[in-house]
């Protein structure tokens, strides 16, 4: 609840300050004295936008601070929590506006932004003002009505979590199906390109290989002619160059000792003698290898002309791109089986919470529909306590295709004459009409919800006498358990307050300034006199406040 608010130069405030009580707070005053300008105040702390027109002094910035007391609300800590703001028992929200316009927003000293303010000021604060009845008329606030009287929060947060699962599990498989439908527009394209490189069965650097086998097998004869000549000439000839090293490694070695470096070439000749022995002996393995087949070389080019083909028709140049490509293409075609998984666990997981939130829905509407006569006999029977004993409501909940709120579409329709024609309520009921069902609705969603600090601006508007009355008694039922701001100009509502204060225009340093003041018990009275009777109360207008006071 908003304990005290603080103001410094707003408008045509310089600086003032009110405390307010925990129950019914009535605020009163002449017409041009300022009590708007109040609730312009407040509504810079709950969120609104500003500029640097609200100074009073443009050399200095204007500041507003509320004082809230949050109770240990559930939803107030979770807010801090999740905004990582300090979590006192008494909140204190500032807004500054700086002499160039720019403004800025606190809570509990710690900086925020406008959404942030507004998030926190919603749970702080339900400001009525004028203007505000025609939100009676929306079918979102109607529908939050009859939830509220319906039990239905638990149920809500249930089917929002299902319903957001649902619609999100629709959406992927929408775009699982979109995606097999391109897949499958180029299937068969993918999969003729796979069979094409698949049937060739190339192994890694295949194609350079084969083409070195077949420039080896397409000279086959003259390499061997060579070979076996370099064989012969080596081992087998009239004078064998190893027979030949040999005979002169042994004519070496009876030299040795004449000579000490003969020793080291003999053993360098002895080597060579090895070494061309060795490489005789490959010669003769690699001549052995090296068989020419015309088969062979048919299938080599055969295999040849189709990779040679298949590097050109993919833009490659090796057989390693060819295999990459081939790879590629086998995993667009196990991703179009794996899609098709996809969608079948995704079609069930779609339906189970569809199933479950068209059951949820259900429960939901089912409650709906049974708070509907409850709901519109109290409401009926709080018009004809408010001066509208002719007036009726009634509600209508229509059956609808699932959605973001459940199935139904709620609509609130009014009679103001017993004639028995019931239209929405937007197009028939008058800004009194809906400022006074505004009041009773509202007191009775507050009996089921634990709403913040409830602000009425001139919720009285046409309204008086006995009406006037009856919205008082309505208020200060209300207040028994919530806190109530109000603005009035009905001495009949002003009677009920438990807190009275008083709006009005003084003179300060040869400036008009708007001050406030809580009145005692005779203030209260004379001020209730003059609203019923002008600026010089008569002695029974002096004791008809005296008496409303009392009762």
């Amino acid at each position: 609840m908003l304990q005290k608010l603080n103001i410094q130069n707003y408008a045509i405030i310089d600086e003032l300050e009110i405390e307010f009580s925990n129950n019914l707070n009535i605020i009163t005053g002449e017409t041009g004295a300022g009590k708007s300008i109040l609730m312009g105040a407040l509504s810079l702390i709950l969120g609104n936008r500003a500029d640097s027109s609200v100074l009073q002094q443009k050399e200095r910035k204007c500041i507003i601070e509320g004082y809230f007391s949050s109770q240990k609300q559930k939803t107030i800590q979770s807010f801090l929590k999740e905004n990582e703001l300090d979590n006192d028992e008494e909140l204190v929200i500032r807004r500054e506006i700086a002499v160039n316009g720019k403004s800025r927003a606190f809570i509990n000293d710690t900086p925020v932004n406008l959404n942030q303010l507004k998030e926190l000021s919603s749970l702080l604060v339900d400001l009525h003002q004028q203007f505000d009845t025609l939100e009676l008329g929306d079918n979102d606030f109607q529908r939050e009505v009859l939830d509220a009287l319906a039990d239905n929060v638990a149920l809500l947060t249930d089917f929002k979590t299902a319903f957001t699962t649902y619609t999100l599990c629709k959406k992927q498989l929408t775009t699982l199906q979109e995606k097999q439908a391109k897949e499958n527009a180029t299937l068969d394209y993918n999969q003729f390109l796979f069979d094409e490189l698949n049937e060739i069965n190339l192994q890694e650097n295949e194609l350079e290989n084969l083409d070195a086998e077949l420039k080896l097998l397409s000279n086959a004869e003259n390499i061997k002619h060579q070979l076996g000549g370099i064989y012969f000439e080596l081992t087998e000839s009239e004078q064998p160059i190893v027979q030949q090293i040999k005979s002169l490694s042994n004519r070496l070695q009876s030299l040795t000792q004449y000579h000490p470096n003969i020793e080291s070439l003999l053993k360098r000749l002895q080597a060579t003698q090895v070494e061309l022995q060795d490489v005789a002996d490959e010669l003769e393995n690699i001549n052995n290898t090296i068989q020419y087949s015309a088969e062979r070389i048919q299938l080599v080019n055969d295999k040849m002309a189709v990779g040679y083909k298949l590097l050109k028709k993919h833009n490659v140049t090796t057989t390693t791109e060819l295999l990459a490509i081939q790879t590629d293409l086998q995993i667009k075609l196990t991703d179009v089986i794996n899609i098709s998984d996809s969608i079948l666990k995704k079609e069930k997981e779609t339906t189970e919470w569809l199933t479950k939130s068209n059951t949820i829905a259900g429960q939901i509407s089912a409650n709906r529909k049974k708070a509907i006569q409850p709901f519109t006999k109290n409401v009926n029977a709080l018009l004809a306590q408010v001066g509208m004993p002719n007036a009726q409501l009634k509600i209508q909940v229509d059956d609808v295709v699932l959605n973001s709120t459940g199935c139904n579409n709620i609509e609130f329709l009014f009679d103001a004459n017993k004639s028995n024609h019931f239209e929405p309520l937007r197009k028939v009921a008058s800004g009194g009409e809906l400022s006074r069902l505004m009041l009773c609705i509202k007191s009775l969603v507050a009996k089921k919800l634990q709403l913040p600090t409830l602000i009425f601006d001139e919720i009285d508007t046409g309204i008086s006498g006995e009406a006037a009355k009856q919205v008082g008694n309505i208020m200060k039922e209300l207040s028994a358990s919530h806190q109530l701001i109000s603005i009035t100009h009905q001495p009949q509502i002003a009677a009920k307050a438990n807190a009275h204060y008083f709006v009005y225009k003084a003179i300060k340093a040869d400036k008009i300034v708007t001050s406030i003041r809580l009145l005692n018990n005779d203030e209260r009275i004379t001020t209730i006199a003059q609203m019923l009777s002008g600026e010089k109360p008569t002695a029974a207008a002096l004791e008809n406040a005296r008496e409303m006071i009392g009762n």
